[in-house]
């Protein structure tokens, strides 16, 4: 260990420095306005720079040489530590300055030739053994190297850190059998927790996959742009590396993570535990740094996400391509999108509240473009997959709902709503009630629009998709045109003439298994809205009755011939005995009687039936 005197060699006056060896200073280095007083030998016989500037002043015949160092790595603290080095004080390499240590060694040239284990080769040492194989020292190590990146790419520093970290993060940190103290110096070579130098026999527990990624939401753009593409050139798993660039995203862009309600708010996962300040970035390079990184997948958050890099991108004004791109992916997707994230904000002078331009391009995308992408797995992005006719269906509705809801915008104009409604295909609607309601709300908010106005935006509606309860409402409501409403009532009165057909042959048994689904379900429909049931089974009811009564009419037509037949007979062989008129009245039976006779009486259901009075009429004859 260097004595104390030589640890305090040197001492700051202002903007100088001097040494403490109590010669005088025959040599000055300048460098970002701060000077140097020092001697020529230590750093002739360490630094090959500064002794090729010594041969070169040898004829200028100056006692004292003045060096300036234009552009030093790492600036006066970096030169600190290497003229401490030359004058042969402890020097302690750490990850914060090795990589600045190694450049300003190159830069001075200090290599083996001008000392044996110069401090070039020391600090190369340093960092291949204790850098590379240690995470949280490789993160400290690439956030250094941001002052000096062009020279620690030259150097071939920076691509290995980012290979060591793209390997580290393919691997689970409890799995490292090499003693890479991932957790500082308290875990063994195998993994175990170490107390006092103790194996405690307890092994870190098996982090997630996303425990990498706090740790490098620290460095800046460049520098986070080239991991991340130095991880997927490695294979890394596309949820992961979406993940991280969510994770970088929201830590830098303010706007993103307060109205998406996501659970980064929470404890971050870290390794590496340590205090970086977080890399000052510009917000719209950024952003379009970041596009250019997303995967071409697909997920319920992954969509929601995308949605709020599209607001903020409208916010942070990008170019068009980034827009254009950002509005394709979320196209290719838009199954899965919510209301709340598709109502993006108008951001410009146009005076209504919600950018409906950016909606319907992304409706046109999501028609035109063919999507083949891949899903994320489900446990990660909660992806809901879909047929793509079922697709065609939620976006229809998700579209409908997102019209009903900027329908009450007073600035709202007519063409909006109209483009909007007709980018989808007509098949993509089973139903148009939700086209209905969002025109109802659009009349209720601009009540001045004319009746041409209203007849030209109900065009868009085809009367015939209108289910029962949305004609019900329409053909009661005041703020449709007459016109409208007349046709509304014509195919009201179809869907009403449908419902009971199919209703009563559903009731008498009579439908046939090939009958189609959707007149059934229209019967149904009806028959359940506003009592239509109970007038159903009434008419059924009422056509039973009937039916029995006819049968009943021509059981009593049969008896009275038959009476008429004996009545006859009695007649001929009891003719001397009396009328026709007295025999039958013997009989006990009622003449029906004629149409000279009086006014027919009403059939008296609680009196005697006609079959009882014949029966009654034979038991007679056969006792006479």
């Amino acid at each position: 260990m260097a004595p104390t005197a030589k640890l305090s060699g040197f001492r700051r006056e202002g903007n100088h420095w001097f040494c403490n060896a109590g010669l005088p200073s025959d040599i000055s280095v300048s460098t970002e306005g701060v000077t140097f007083h020092l001697h020529k030998f230590p750093l002739i016989s360490k630094c090959g720079k500064i002794a090729q500037a010594h041969e070169e002043s040898k004829n200028t015949f100056q006692k004292t040489l003045t060096m300036v160092l234009e552009e030093f790595p790492g600036g006066p603290d970096t030169f600190l530590i290497v003229i401490k080095f030359c004058y042969g004080f402890r020097v302690e390499l750490t990850a914060r300055n090795v990589v600045l240590v190694h450049c300003a060694a190159e830069y001075l040239e200090m290599t083996d030739e001008f000392g044996e284990d110069n401090l070039l080769s020391k600090s190369e040492t340093f960092f291949h053994k204790n850098i590379l194989h240690n995470w949280k020292d490789c993160i400290l190590a690439l956030h250094s190297s941001e002052p000096v990146l062009p020279r620690a790419e030259k150097l071939h520093l920076v691509g290995k850190c980012l290979n060591a970290l793209s390997m580290m993060a393919c691997t689970d940190p409890s799995l490292f059998g090499w003693p890479m103290m991932m957790y500082g110096r308290f875990q063994s070579p195998g993994g175990s927790i170490l107390w006092n130098g103790i194996n405690t026999g307890a092994r870190i527990r098996s982090s997630e996959s996303d425990w990498w990624f706090e740790d490098i939401s620290y460095l800046s753009v460049s520098l986070f742009e080239r991991l991340i593409k130095t991880m997927q050139a490695r294979g890394i798993r596309p949820e992961n590396l979406a993940g991280a660039i969510m994770y970088y995203s929201r830590k830098h862009l303010p706007g993103l993570g307060r109205w998406q309600g996501t659970r980064q708010g929470g404890k971050t996962r870290t390794v590496a535990s340590f205090s970086l300040t977080p890399a000052t970035v510009n917000q719209r390079v950024l952003l379009e740094s970041i596009e250019k990184l997303l995967p071409e997948k697909k997920g319920k958050l992954y969509c929601r996400f995308l949605l709020g890099l599209l607001r903020v991108a409208l916010i942070l004004n990008v170019s068009q391509t980034c827009k254009d791109s950002l509005e394709r992916r979320i196209g290719m997707q838009l199954e899965l999108a919510t209301l709340d994230s598709l109502l993006i904000p108008s951001y410009s002078d146009s005076d209504s509240l919600y950018n409906t331009e950016c909606v319907e391009q992304i409706v046109h995308y999501f028609i035109s473009a063919e999507s083949n992408l891949t899903a994320f797995s489900p446990s990660s992005l909660d992806l809901q997959a879909s047929l793509p006719s079922e697709s065609l269906r939620k976006v229809a509705k998700l579209i409908d709902s997102y019209i009903a809801e900027i329908a009450s915008d007073v600035n709202l104009k007519l063409g909006k709503i109209r483009r909007l409604a007709e980018a989808l295909p007509e098949s993509s609607r089973s139903l148009h009630d939700g086209l209905y309601r969002a025109l109802d709300i659009y009349f209720k908010a601009h009540p001045w629009l004319s009746d041409k106005d209203k007849e030209e935006l109900c065009n868009i509606i085809d009367y015939q998709k209108l289910s029962i309860h949305a004609c019900a409402h329409a053909s009661q409501n005041d703020r449709l045109p007459l016109r409208v409403v007349l046709q509304v009532l014509f195919f009201e009165q179809l869907h009403l003439r449908t419902a009971l057909a199919g209703c009563l042959n559903a009731l008498d048994g009579e439908i046939v298994a090939a009958a189609p689904a959707p007149a059934t379900a229209l019967a149904g429909e009806i028959v359940q809205r506003d009592g239509w049931v109970t007038v159903v089974r009434e008419n059924q009811v009422l056509k039973v009755d009937m039916d029995r009564m006819s049968s009943r009419v021509g059981e009593l037509e049969e008896e009275f011939s038959k009476i008429k037949q004996e009545m006859k007979s009695v007649t001929r062989s009891h003719s001397s005995r009396g009328s026709p008129r007295l025999v039958i009245r013997k009989f006990g039976c009622k003449l029906v009687p004629r149409p000279s006779d009086a006014q027919p009486e009403p059939l008296d259901r609680t009196g005697s039936t006609p079959r009882a009075s014949i029966e009654q009429a034979r038991r007679s004859h056969k006792s006479r």
